[in-house]
């Protein structure tokens, strides 16, 4: 039987709605580029302009992670359950500052890659307006597309053991967590 007290604690233990908000909204966004980038020369490649939607989108969640970032830190996230071993919470708390980091160097990586460029392409927000290149030079591109390539392998191997761990919570363990950051949960 829920208790009044198990209620508060369970609201007490959920995201903010800017946090769930931030969450999926990236999320969404994410899983989107990490397809075009992955697939978009082999299962994708029948879809027109893909190249500046995935840049577009990159600057997109660029910008949200920053804005991100700066609601985490003014709106701490909630403990984890009680109940998680402290192996598991180590785990979580480096999982998530890596995505932080990602969200943040992925993109910048993808920046530097289209701005080192001898023959620059169109880059612009979704044809609204023009993104300005980055002031650097062939050597720094070559490097960004490296480290793009490497960095967008990380984040799809981390969003599986992200959604595998989230999964696990929900339907193993039962604790919650899943619903921390649905929206509409309870």
């Amino acid at each position: 039987m829920t208790t009044a007290i198990d209620h508060q604690d369970a609201i007490q233990r959920r995201y903010t709605g800017g946090a769930i908000a931030f969450h999926w909204s990236i999320a969404v966004l994410v899983l989107v580029n990490v397809a075009i980038g992955l697939f978009g020369e082999s299962l994708l490649a029948g879809i027109p302009n893909q190249m500046p939607v995935h840049k577009a989108i990159g600057i997109t969640v660029l910008v949200l992670s920053i804005a991100r970032t700066g609601w985490r830190i003014a709106h701490p996230a909630p403990p984890p359950p009680a109940t998680l071993p402290g192996w598991q919470r180590l785990a979580a708390r480096i999982s998530h500052g890596a995505f932080y980091i990602l969200l943040i160097a992925l993109p910048l990586t993808g920046w530097l890659m289209v701005s080192g460029t001898e023959k620059r392409r169109e880059l612009s927000w979704f044809g609204l307006f023009d993104i300005p290149y980055l002031p650097v030079g062939t050597a720094a591109g070559d490097a960004g597309h490296e480290l793009h390539e490497m960095l967008g392998l990380l984040m799809a191997a981390l969003i599986v053991l992200h959604v595998a761990a989230a999964l696990r919570h929900h339907f193993v363990l039962r604790d919650g967590t899943l619903a921390r950051m649905l929206p509409g949960a309870r």
